[in-house]
């Protein structure tokens, strides 16, 4: 049987519109599974219902995370939040643990889960964190542009038995305090947080780079596409 990943989806206000790369949905495919974009809702029944139909959860990148969120007024280069998104995947991890469902989170995925678990944020890099990394690349997204390096006690390094990758890159926000519940997979050359994960569950992970973009020419990303499904599949 193939498993059912629920995607969160992509907001945009001016178009009054809910959308989705490919590239998400494109590699949860490839890797066997198969994916839906889920409404945009922080209704708990609903949410409990969209759950027994799933077996695990994509959250994507997008809008900043709210910084009253982490307890901080945004900064003029803060981006505007969505507090749809926010209460939704609030809601949506919150019951997603408690069942015990695999959850991958990708860019601001990795950002929400590690406020979630009562972290912080740089609320824009360039001004808070500036340094020679390249962490805002121009096209095309799937090249490899900074280096990063995996702590050989993670899941990361077992599941790719390197020490060092080069990642694409494309965030202007990052964990700054990281939650002490989580633990650090990987970290960037300048000492930026690039892949956590929550000790004692199945599978609940996430990274800072886009395997979205990079899963078809790089195998490391295919990977981690692979991992998830076949956890979700159980």
């Amino acid at each position: 049987m193939k498993p059912i990943i629920g995607i969160v989806p992509l907001v945009d206000e001016t178009k009054e519109s809910l959308w989705m790369l490919p590239g998400y949905m494109d590699g949860i495919t490839e890797a066997g599974g198969i994916p839906i974009m889920l409404p945009l809702t922080s209704d708990k029944r609903d949410i409990e219902e969209l759950l027994s139909h799933v077996h695990g959860i994509l959250l994507t990148g997008g809008h900043d995370v709210d910084p009253t969120l982490y307890g901080e007024e945004p900064l003029k280069e803060c981006g505007v939040p969505c507090e749809e998104r926010d209460s939704m995947e609030k809601e949506l991890l919150a019951q997603a643990l408690e069942r015990d469902l695999p959850v991958l989170g990708i860019c601001r995925g990795i950002q929400f889960m590690n406020v979630f678990f009562g972290g912080t944020l740089y609320q824009d890099l360039p001004t808070q964190h500036p340094s020679a990394a390249e962490h805002h690349q121009k096209p095309p997204y799937d090249k490899p542009v900074h280096r990063i390096t995996i702590a050989k006690e993670s899941s990361l390094y077992c599941l790719l038995n390197e020490t060092t990758l080069f990642v694409n890159s494309y965030h202007h926000q990052a964990v700054k305090q990281k939650a002490d519940c989580l633990r650090t997979m990987a970290t960037s050359e300048d000492g930026i947080v690039e892949a956590i994960e929550l000790p004692g569950k199945k599978y609940v992970r996430a990274v800072q780079w886009h395997p979205e973009f990079s899963h078809k020419n790089d195998e490391s990303s295919k990977k981690i596409f692979e991992e998830f499904v076949r956890i979700a599949r159980g």
